[in-house]
């Protein structure tokens, strides 16, 4: 079904090692907005898309969004793997290097670990893809309040590349949600 590319998507650097900053951006690996429930989300819902063009939309953006959680995970790592034990109690990260040392886990911003209540699946292809573009509208959000928070050009870079796929995602379920309502207008003749 995918064809596995040993290359980020878009190329993920740091300037140094800043684990304030990865306590802030972890929150797009595990957390309510984050690239795990993206990616949860959309594979979860294609199944009940009454169109292909549905389905593939949400396959795709569902596999992007997977492509998405592991360059944030890049940067998460690349930020903590070489910091010293003090400039992790200062970013207050030691409780999660406690439990975690320097290993990826899924959790947001202050540490709590990710659910599946933050995915959602009606059924409903209708109010799915309404979740689905408010989802991204959130990750857009929440990667522009990353952005101001970020001291690292080469970070910052990193979460611009981002920010515009989530406003492409948006845009791709907007198209989405007009194929569907054309679908749904049709008359059915059996």
């Amino acid at each position: 079904m995918w064809v596995y590319q040993k290359t980020l998507e878009y190329p993920v650097r740091v300037s140094y090692p800043n684990p304030r900053l990865a306590k802030d951006i972890i929150t797009q690996y595990g957390g309510p907005d984050g690239e795990l429930a993206a990616s949860l989300r959309y594979l979860t819902q294609r199944y009940t898309m009454p169109i292909p063009q549905a389905k593939g939309v949400l396959t795709d953006i569902g596999t992007e969004e997977l492509a998405h959680m592991e360059m944030v995970a890049a940067l998460v790592y690349n930020l903590i793997k070489d910091a010293p034990i003090d400039e992790i109690i200062r970013a207050g990260l030691d409780p999660y290097y406690a439990d975690h040392d320097r290993a990826l886990y899924f959790v947001n911003a202050d540490g709590a670990p990710w659910i599946a209540s933050y995915i959602q699946s009606k059924g409903d292809p209708i109010a799915d893809i309404h979740e689905d573009m408010a989802a991204e509208q959130k990750a857009r959000a929440t990667y522009e309040h990353l952005i101001r928070l970020s001291d690292d050009p080469d970070v910052t870079d990193v979460l611009r590349f981002l920010r515009e796929r989530e406003v492409v995602h948006f845009q791709r379920f907007g198209e989405t949600l007009n194929l569907l309502h054309e679908y749904m207008e049709q008359r059915k003749v059996f």
